[in-house]
């Protein structure tokens, strides 16, 4: 038996040196790779059990190889890697990229490769998924430009002498295809970001057809149905203009572009590096207009030229041939069925099936350009608006945002700046100083290329910048209204001399910015650069959102998710702000009634009768319109009802580990709030109790069933039934002595409580407004108070609190849990 073990063993080894020598020659691969892929292979086929193709994971195996090691050039300099494209490898071994990448990473936790490569991999997975995204895009948009590239081409003669035209639609589908990826390629930082990549598209069909519109007798490849047309293109009396035509709006207005953005790359980036590509005979033309590209003696060194330059390229420097997407077996070499045919043979329907699943999981466990519901569980249901694509919703956000600063300066506006000098020490050259600070640390990381990331040109640094800052002191204009509105004027020195509220609201700021543009730079890198905890930083998400209602659904869900990520896990490390925090208050963790608000324990109703929600219209990072959607209150929900019921005071009240223990505005007209001492309620009395024609009358004489006294018109009676159920009713003292019951309206299957019925009550007269501003704040305040309330409100509290247990029990101060 162990025999025949051994020589099936025997049999499989075989049989795997056998398929990779079979690739390695088919790739001409040296000897050195060859033997370290099939030790590394052999290392983890003995270890693990590998399901499906064994040449697939021979391949993973291969390209990790090929990968750690380096070629000498002909300038005596070194090369990363052994000159083998992923593609051709995928190709030899007949594994999609899909596939691939879902097995590179099981490889790689397998093989415990290192994180510089992990990193690797996960760069290559996000720029093919942009190109992915913008392939799509790329095919209806030339459609609607030129003639349809799938069409028949022009039969053949059968004289030898007359063969197709070099310049074929087809010929010109593939060109801008590939003059789109090798001009992406050139500048990192626009690889995989989606924007900048579609805008960077649009320059190339915007080049192309300018030269198809410019080239003589080349109507046919033009759609005579393009919205760009000259007016009088279709007239037999048309002349060519003497300027090269320029379409960009319109291709923006069609397709959801941003002009500004698109013209600001095709300016700055795009024709300076195709004139480069002239000057240096790789295009040849007219240099001058950039024009001349298709015309027949020119088009077929032109074509071959980018393809060979790109070639080199990903040879060189990338790893994944763009080019992938215009060939005849795209489909299967990606994994993606993108063109649905006819009905195929029943022998091919499973394998489509399983294209088609592979293709679904992969965009469904991924996403990247699409955020997340929090905590709703949401992201797992199909999208309702189909027609949304990836490309569209990184535009808009786009478009949202600028249209939110439109008109503002990164400057602190009049209103802003009356407010500075309102104060007792004018806190403009502090601001300005700080914001000019964080500004240049933001470019300087920005641009600056690490393991992780391709540094970003300094124009695309600026552009973030720019918004961020405008956005900044829109929002701090909003904020500072909002206080003084609320606080009656109060000095706003203290609460502008908070440093580490500014460096939040700005970080936040360009966090919105970098979302709004896909990049890759997601939270938490932006309080990495401005070097901010956690801890403190989640607490400026509520100020933003209720501060701003420009916001779009995008936004607001990503920085919901944020805060969830603080709540659950990044606010919880060891070097956490939050540990010091509990060490200060003598490692107490606050109980959920001391930091929660009474709304959110009890329903209190206003003297018009109208009850409150207070989970809905109370909620901190409840965004203004979805609280006016839940609520029904309209336009009025945001001017009648108190977004927060903590104003900027309650959130940086607290100062900061190692900061100057002092409240935040120097007054003592407002002490800190303390729990107030309840009055004594006078000892159960006995009294009678007789039904009148549906007024039940209660005598004050102690006898009969318990009764307490809540205040001189109010009675809180507790009755036991003849089947043993006690119930507790209000009652209202009458002049004559006696007690009429209040009708209460209950719930089915809720309890009847106290609360409730006191709630209930429709002649309920509402405290003075003091006591209502006591009454609604919590019994603790502060950082911690504030963050066990949100974690609490986030149903995350049961995670935290195991985390805390662990935490306290791993320092030996076991006996401190109770």
């Amino acid at each position: 038996m162990r025999e025949n073990e051994a020589e099936s063993g025997k049999a499989d080894s075989n049989d795997v040196q056998k398929s990779l020598d079979m690739i390695c020659q088919e790739l001409n691969m040296d000897e050195e790779t060859r033997t370290e892929a099939m030790q590394n292979f052999t290392a983890i086929w003995d270890t693990y059990t590998l399901e499906g193709d064994v040449v697939h994971w021979l391949a993973c195996s291969l390209y990790a190889a090929c990968r750690k090691g380096w070629t000498p050039t002909v300038g005596k300099g070194i090369m990363e890697g052994n000159c083998v494209s992923l593609t051709r490898i995928l190709r030899s071994s007949k594994l999609s990229l899909i596939q691939f990448f879902s097995k590179m990473k099981k490889w790689s936790d397998m093989s415990n490769l290192s994180q510089d490569f992990r990193e690797r991999i996960d760069r290559l997975e996000r720029n093919f998924e942009v190109s992915a995204v913008i392939f799509r895009k790329f095919e209806p948009i030339f459609t609607d430009m030129f003639q349809n590239p799938q069409g028949e081409p022009p039969r053949q003669p059968r004289s030898r002498k007359h063969r197709r035209l070099p310049c074929h639609i087809s010929d010109v589908f593939k060109f801008c295809w590939t003059l789109f990826v090798y001009t992406k390629g050139n500048f990192h930082m626009i690889g995989d970001d989606l924007v900048n990549s579609y805008h960077l598209l649009l320059c190339c069909l915007d080049l192309v057809f300018a030269n198809a519109l410019l080239c003589a007798n080349r109507k046919d490849l033009i759609n005579p149905l393009f919205k760009g047309l000259p007016k009088d293109y279709l007239s037999p009396d048309y002349c060519s203009p003497e300027e090269t035509p320029c379409v960009i709006d319109r291709l923006c207005e069609l397709h959801d572009g941003l002009v500004i953005e698109a013209k600001g790359i095709k300016e700055h980036y795009f024709k300076p590096y195709i004139k480069k590509l002239f000057e240096k005979q790789i295009l040849k033309g007219n240099e001058e207009m950039l024009t001349e590209l298709l015309d027949t003696p020119n088009f077929i060194d032109n074509n071959k030229a980018v393809n060979r330059e790109y070639e080199e390229y990903v040879l060189t420097a990338g790893d994944f041939d763009e080019r992938v997407f215009l060939g005849v077996d795209a489909d299967e070499e990606i994994g993606t069925p993108r063109k649905v045919t006819a009905e195929p043979p029943e022998g091919q329907l499973s394998a489509r099936m399983q294209v088609e699943s592979n293709l679904q999981q992969h965009f469904e466990k991924t996403r990247p350009l699409a955020p997340n519901t929090p905590l709703t569980g949401r992201r797992y249901l199909k999208e309702k608006e189909l027609l949304v694509t990836p490309v569209s919703s990184a535009t808009q956000s786009v478009s949202r945002l600028q249209s939110m600063v439109s008109g503002l300066r990164n400057a602190p506006s009049e209103q802003l700046t009356h407010i500075f000098r309102s104060c007792s020490r004018d806190p403009t050259e502090t601001i300005l100083n700080r914001v000019k600070n964080l500004g240049e640390t933001f470019r300087h990381h920005y641009t600056r290329s690490t393991e992780e990331q391709v540094g970003s040109h300094m124009d695309f640094a600026e552009t973030r910048l720019r918004l961020a800052e405008v956005l900044y002191y829109k929002i701090l204009e909003n904020v500072m209204a909002q206080e003084m509105k609320r606080l009656h004027g109060k000095d706003m020195a203290v609460l502008l001399e908070q440093d580490i509220f500014h460096r939040s609201l700005m970080a936040c700021c360009l966090e919105v910015v970098l979302f709004a543009y896909s990049s890759q730079r997601s939270f938490p890198w932006i309080i990495k650069v401005l070097r901010l905890r956690p801890f403190y930083f989640y607490k400026v998400i509520e100020v933003f959102i209720r501060s701003e209602e420009g916001l779009s659904r995008d936004m607001v869900k990503h920085l919901n998710s944020i805060e969830e990520q603080v709540l659950e896990c990044r606010a919880w490390s060891t070097d956490s702000a939050l540990w010091q925090a509990l060490e200060a208050a003598q490692k107490k963790v606050p109980t959920v009634e001391e930091v929660n608000f009474p709304s959110n324990f009890e329903s209190a109703a206003g003297s018009s009768g109208s009850s409150q929600l207070p989970l809905v219209t109370l909620s901190p990072i409840m965004h203004p319109r979805l609280r006016e959607v839940r609520t029904g209150l309209g336009g009025s929900g945001r001017k009648d009802v108190p977004p927060s019921p903590l104003s900027l005071h309650n959130l940086y009240g607290s100062p900061t580990a190692g900061g100057v223990k002092r409240r935040l505005f120097g007054d003592d007209s407002q002490p800190q709030a303390q729990p107030q001492p309840q009055p004594q309620s006078p000892s159960p009395s006995r009294c009678r109790v007789s039904l009148t024609h549906g007024e039940l009358n209660i005598p004050t004489s102690p006898s009969g069933d318990e009764a307490m006294l809540l205040s001189p018109s109010r009675t809180l009676i507790t009755m036991t039934t003849s089947s043993g159920q006690q119930l507790t009713v209000p009652a209202l003292n009458s002049e004559t002595g006696g007690i009429t019951i209040i009708q209460v309206q209950q719930g089915v299957g809720s309890p009847l409580t106290a609360q409730l019925l006191l709630a209930a009550s429709p002649s309920r007269v509402g405290p003075p407004a003091a006591a209502a501003q006591s009454v609604i704040r919590p019994r603790r305040t502060g950082s911690l108070a504030l963050f066990f309330r949100k974690v609490r409100a986030r149903r995350t509290f049961a995670p935290a609190l195991r985390r805390l247990v662990r935490y306290v029990r791993s320092l030996g101060t076991r006996s401190h849990l109770h």
